[in-house]
């Protein structure tokens, strides 16, 4: 799949910016993506990853895991580079969230409540890894995960979890570092579904190259 010459000219500007950031080649790969698709360099200090998240991610979806999204925006972000690349299955989170949302919650945990039991079950009965979870808009879901797999429900392969916001957002975070899930995630208050996107196409071209 060749790059148009802007997006190779935008990432080679993106490099002399960044300059040495002490990062693996995927995790570069990345990073790039995430700059290029919001226009700011700042947020290299706000990434972290977990070790090795990167390559589980990858071979996960080599592996033909399905990504889950927290937003239609996200994953008609992802949706296109999918297509191109793997042909992987992507699933937006509200497609099982409730019209109206229950007291004292919000359709998001609703819905990832209903969601994550059926994806996980029928990625055991098709033998494919767990699915990729990307969460740029929705902490109530994030947070709703970690309870499911705090009663023992099955782990995503990946989370890429960058919620944006002020309101329950640096705790979903918080509490994400704190476990040993596989993550990408941004610190802070910043995040969205571009840039959960923008990281997960970078993880499905990588997946493409190396197959």
């Amino acid at each position: 799949m060749a790059d148009h010459p802007i997006f190779t000219e935008s990432i080679r500007r993106i490099r002399a910016l960044l300059g040495d950031t002490g990062l693996d080649p995927l995790q570069q790969q990345v990073l790039e993506r995430l700059v290029h698709s919001s226009g700011d360099p700042g947020l290299q200090p706000l990434l972290r990853f977990s070790e090795g998240a990167c390559e589980q991610g990858l071979a996960a979806l080599q592996g033909r895991a399905a990504i889950l999204t927290d937003t239609a925006m996200a994953a008609a972000a992802v949706t296109p580079m999918a297509m191109r690349t793997l042909g992987t299955t992507v699933r937006c989170l509200l497609d099982w969230a409730p019209e109206v949302s229950p007291q004292e919650s919000t359709r998001s945990a609703a819905a990832m409540q209903r969601a994550w039991p059926e994806l996980t079950q029928a990625a055991n009965a098709s033998g494919q890894p767990m699915p990729v979870l990307l969460v740029g808009s929705a902490p109530t879901a994030l947070e709703q995960l970690l309870d499911q797999l705090d009663a023992g429900a099955a782990a995503p392969s990946l989370v890429i979890g960058m919620p944006v916001g002020f309101v329950g957002v640096p705790e979903s975070k918080r509490r994400l570092a704190a476990t040993a899930l596989a993550q990408i995630r941004l610190e802070g208050t910043r995040g969205g579904a571009g840039l959960v996107a923008a990281a997960a196409n970078a993880l499905l071209r990588a997946a493409q190259a190396a197959s």
